[in-house]
């Protein structure tokens, strides 16, 4: 039988929501086919055996609450499912550059944070009190100083670290290089949606590219309502955002298109559009005989759904990785997220993650 995973998260916004939601959505509708889940087993791990044991946010409407109780506190709009009583209570965290300025009045932090040296202090007590073994981070777009913190955190505290966000540490040598001395593996960056606007766009135009069309220009529109896209109408946080879809899709193509040819990023906020996401992508080349074509595409997916159904496959790699002594940076980051350390097609990372499963 195996052991509970415990794991720690680092925001308690929409995309923990959706795993925590979904995990316990899963645990209450057993059914012979499990929809949606891309790996029933991880090795010997179940979706269930995934436990939440520390949590760690900005927000005083969340801070001090019971896990089970601030997934649903605003600004989130993830309600899929009750989740059961939680004995993980929600630590403060601290807040250094967490916080855009379009979601300050959204995410309210404490008016009296605690001072620095004190809060690390405090994380690393929790972090040992409860055994927390891996930690994912969902901060916010844009939030480089708070995600190298948390980072040197996972490093002294012995703890795998899983990052969900455009700030590059899995795909930067110098950290991923510090994660496999302290003997821990890292998982990153930027997740991939399960069926999201970037991986279709990947395989729209390896298509293309494979069949021997020439690609001129190429771009991916991204729409919705909820804090995410509301956190990247502020520009300066976008920079490594659009880094890693930009690169993302061009790893696919034989030949780079130029910067001017090619466009892939948030586009807007649309409030009424909550989770809802839209991303619009169109393709224009040329095929046989230089005749010319295009292709457009509109997908509408829950913004949430698509980062669980990824992130519920990582933690399972990261313990089966800490089971095995394997640390530094996993190659499986490949399938799982946007701007790994190395670039593959998404069928090779296909085969990246079924090879490492199935190793003893």
């Amino acid at each position: 039988m195996s052991k509970p995973i415990r794991v720690g998260v680092i925001g308690v916004g929409n995309c923990f929501s959706g795993l925590a939601q979904g995990i316990e959505y899963y645990k209450s509708h057993k059914t012979k086919e499990m929809v949606g889940l891309m790996h029933e087993r991880v090795g010997p791990y179940k979706y269930s055996d995934i436990e939440f044991v520390s949590a760690f946010d900005v927000g005083k409407n969340k801070i001090g609450e019971p896990l089970n109780e601030a997934v649903y506190k605003s600004p989130n709009l993830v309600k899929w499912t009750q989740l059961p009583q939680s004995k993980t209570i929600v630590k403060e965290a601290p807040v250094m550059d967490g916080i855009g300025i379009y979601v300050l009045n959204k995410i309210q932090p404490l008016k009296n944070p605690t001072k620095p040296a004190k809060l690390r202090q405090q994380i690393l007590e929790e972090l040992a009190k409860t055994k927390t073994e891996i930690l994912i981070n969902y901060l916010p777009v844009g939030s480089q100083k708070a995600t190298e913190l948390w980072a040197n955190i996972a490093i002294e505290t012995h703890c795998a670290f899983i990052n969900c966000i455009p700030v590059f540490i899995a795909s930067d040598k110098k950290w991923s290089n510090r994660f496999a001395r302290a003997k821990l593996p890292v998982i990153g960056d930027d997740i991939k949606g399960q069926i999201g606007a970037t991986i279709v766009h990947r395989v729209l135009a390896k298509l293309c590219d494979d069949r021997g069309t020439k690609i001129h220009k190429t771009y991916q529109l991204n729409v919705g309502g909820n804090t995410d896209f509301l956190n990247m109408k502020e520009s300066s946080r976008l920079k490594s955002k659009k880094i890693s879809k930009t690169t993302s899709v061009q790893s696919q193509l034989k030949e780079e298109l130029k910067s001017d040819n090619i466009y892939v990023g948030p586009s807007d906020f649309i409030p009424f559009l909550g989770n809802t996401k839209l991303a619009f992508i169109r393709i224009e080349g040329k095929m046989f005989a230089d005749v010319p074509y295009s292709l457009e595409m509109r997908l509408e997916v829950d913004d949430k759904a698509n980062s669980a159904g990824v992130a519920i496959d990582a933690i399972r790699c990261a313990k089966l990785a800490l089971d095995r002594h394997k640390g530094g940076y996993l190659d499986v980051s490949s399938y799982f997220m946007k701007h790994p350390l190395h670039q593959y097609s998404d069928a090779e990372a296909k085969l990246i993650i079924d090879n490492f499963i199935k190793l003893k």
